[in-house]
């Protein structure tokens, strides 16, 4: 769905500290025994390391990359849409790992790849319409691991997100650490992020000087947007911002326009990806004319981050850094 953005040296610096490519640690740190783990509030427990793992979509399969594992990778899916791979952080991972499908993970190509875990998520590949679920999996005999950013909160059918978006991309490093036998890399890789959240936190606007900040993704009759449960959600509140959709217990969903304009943004944020591209989806914005007289396009305060940005993924740090950036030029 989604294209790539150049790697921000900040984040090259990290993948430099986590040991990108790296083989997995020592077999005298990595367990061989059962790993339980805690997934979407549920326990989880693996009888071994993988050692061919399938996963779905480009954040999730960079979480991967960005702890070294893909050695431990026998494939992974993505749509071709995402742009120039040669300018990305983890561009060994993706010349070394096989490119399974330019659309979604299915029985056949996960079969075919002997995998023998599958990391993807709800919306991210899990998907109950095509019968391709976790549980579907387990009855072929073959383990996954849910994205947590992904994770479904029983609000509603579709409902998704159990704890704040960074929280879950640091708890989903934590648990591939810990399954895996590269603890120390994902402690690393974390202490990493947070310092470069924090150095964006330590200079953002403060109170009534933080701008409104709407999320849009895609759609004409109706926007579909962040949540509080979404990555934009504290991409955005870290950077220095707050998300007008906060109050929305979900991930990504559909909202209407009178709330958008309800709700007068001082900033929109393109989440740029796919056939429309961000420059299409500007020029609707600004010619769209029930939004003519919100803040964010009287200003034309509009900025665009990657899809792969706003995802939970190892890039987050880096578009939080990028965003935190725009919004002080914007008080200025």
């Amino acid at each position: 769905m989604r294209k790539f953005l150049t790697a921000a040296l900040c984040l090259a610096a990290t993948v430099t500290t986590a040991g990108c490519g790296a083989s997995v640690e020592s077999s005298d740190d990595a367990k061989s025994s059962l790993v339980s783990l805690t997934n979407c509030g549920r326990k989880a427990t693996y009888d071994k390391i993988p050692e061919r793992v399938v996963t779905n979509d480009v954040g999730i399969t960079e979480l991967m990359f960005a702890l070294g594992l893909e050695d431990r990778m026998a494939g992974f899916a993505m749509p071709d849409d995402k742009g120039d791979l040669n300018g990305v952080p983890w561009k060994d991972g993706y010349d070394k790992v096989k490119w399974l499908s330019k659309d979604q993970l299915t029985k056949e190509n996960v079969l075919d790849a002997r995998a023998d875990l599958v990391f993807a998520g709800w919306n991210y590949g899990f998907r109950d319409d095509s019968g391709f679920t976790p549980e579907a999996l387990k009855k072929l005999g073959i383990p996954s691991y849910i994205l947590t950013e992904s994770c479904r909160n029983g609000r509603t059918k579709t409902s998704r997100g159990l704890m704040p978006p960074l929280d879950a991309l640091y708890t989903d490093l934590t648990n591939l650490g810990k399954l895996f036998g590269v603890e120390k890399r994902a402690a690393t890789l974390i202490a990493d992020f947070k310092k470069q959240i924090a150095d964006v936190r330590a200079k953002a606007p403060k109170g009534a000087e933080r701008p409104k900040v709407f999320l849009y993704d895609s759609g004409q009759d109706q926007p579909f947007t962040s949540g509080r449960f979404a990555a934009p959600e504290q991409i955005i509140s870290e950077a220095g911002g707050v998300n007008v959709m906060h109050d929305i217990a979900d991930s990504w969903t559909t909202v209407g326009w009178e709330s958008v304009v309800e709700r007068d943004p001082d900033v929109i944020v393109i989440c740029d990806y796919g056939d429309v591209s961000a420059e299409q989806k500007k020029k609707f914005l600004l010619s769209y004319a029930p939004l003519r007289n919100v803040s964010a396009i009287k200003h034309r305060r509009i900025f665009v981050l990657d899809y792969v940005d706003l995802v939970e993924s190892p890039r987050n740090p880096a578009a939080i850094a990028r965003l935190g950036a725009y919004l002080r030029s914007t008080a200025e």
